[in-house]
């Protein structure tokens, strides 16, 4: 598993696009979550069984955007998600849905869906655990707004819990 993991880090480390996005963690109640990206720091934190509250920013090289978010637990693998995104022109609110599930031992595979006036933004990925408290992401993440160009790409990121 660690030499799939080597060769996984290195391809996309050489030869992708980085991006990254804020996955769907799993944490537990008071537990809080920070991760870096290539352009990407998000912090989250869970505050009841159902509730995490969550911050975002993200440098996509032509704009920042800032989010902040919450996510509601309505089982095991399904969430809704509620969120207010501020762009470089102003802010929007959002909606979504997010599912998660195991993939294998240490992996758990996550799609969420969100959107708002102007947008919608597509991530499916995975998250290994490396240790009790560290995770690496991988994803696919794809922007649509409704004016200007749809951007996609991979990612590789990194989650401390504490």
């Amino acid at each position: 598993m660690k030499k799939i993991l080597l060769v996984l880090v290195s391809l996309f480390t050489l030869g992708v696009s980085t991006g990254f996005a804020a996955p769907i963690n799993e944490l537990q109640v008071t537990q809080t979550a920070v991760g870096l990206g290539s352009d990407t720091f998000y912090l989250e934190h869970k505050f009841t069984d159902n509730f995490i509250l969550g911050f975002q920013n993200d440098d996509w090289g032509n704009g920042n955007t800032s989010d902040i978010y919450g996510q509601f637990k309505f089982s095991s693998n399904l969430r809704g998600i509620v969120g207010s995104r501020n762009f470089d022109s102003g802010s929007e609110t959002y909606l979504g849905l997010a599912v998660n599930g195991p993939l294998a031992p240490e992996c758990q595979g996550y799609a969420s869906l969100i959107g708002g006036n102007g947008f919608k933004e597509l991530r499916v990925g995975a998250n290994f655990s490396l240790s009790s408290n560290v995770d690496l992401n991988l994803d696919y993440h794809s922007f649509m707004p409704d004016v200007g160009g749809n951007t996609s790409d991979v990612g590789i990121g990194a989650t401390y819990k504490f």
